[in-house]
């Protein structure tokens, strides 16, 4: 990872402050704990490529509910490095059950979300009072299934932001091991 540079354009606009790459191959201990992560995590097998994230101290993740297309019911992640926070919005139930067919290259489509390629990315309003929290440690993991999956953007709150329940989180360099199931 130390050759990448990071990056501040992704794909779909999700990531700024980033860089990242997929393992196969692991180390024999690093493959015991990605064994006990399947275990705990999957009700069967895990996509065979590991997502490696880098995320910069001043990098973030926008709200984002991760694409049908490319990932299952479950994604679980391993945060190394530093403590953040993860904040989970709910959304519209029914309309990220699917995945999107439709591009739109405009900001913003018919229904307020703006989409790009195969991801929507809702407006996080806080207004309805549905979203919640979570302070994610490091050396900590996550496991996002089911109805958090589907019904909940999901984002890496900035260093700005970076608080839980009224105390500042300090925020610094965070590496993430994400595991999906197939989809």
């Amino acid at each position: 990872m130390n050759r990448l540079r990071y990056e501040f354009d992704h794909w779909d606009d999700a990531i700024h402050g980033f860089r990242e790459t997929e393992r196969k191959k692991w180390y024999p201990h690093n493959r015991d704990v990605l064994e006990r992560v399947r275990q705990v995590a999957f009700d069967g097998a895990i996509m065979p490529y590991i997502h490696v994230l880098d995320l910069a101290a001043d990098g973030v993740i926008k709200p984002h509910v991760d694409s049908t297309r490319y990932c299952g019911t479950t994604i679980s992640g391993i945060s190394l490095l530093s403590d953040s926070v993860m904040r989970l919005v709910r959304t519209d139930a029914q309309k990220y059950q699917q995945p999107v067919t439709e591009t739109v290259t405009d900001a913003k489509s018919a229904d307020s979300d703006a989409v790009y390629g195969h991801r929507r990315f809702p407006e996080a309003l806080l207004e309805n009072g549905f979203y919640a929290d979570l302070l994610l440690p490091r050396r900590s993991l996550y496991i996002m299934c089911h109805t958090a999956r589907y019904n909940f953007t999901h984002e890496i709150l900035s260093k700005e932001h970076s608080t839980f329940l009224g105390t500042a989180i300090p925020k610094a360099r965070r590496i993430s091991i994400i595991c999906r199931n197939d989809p």
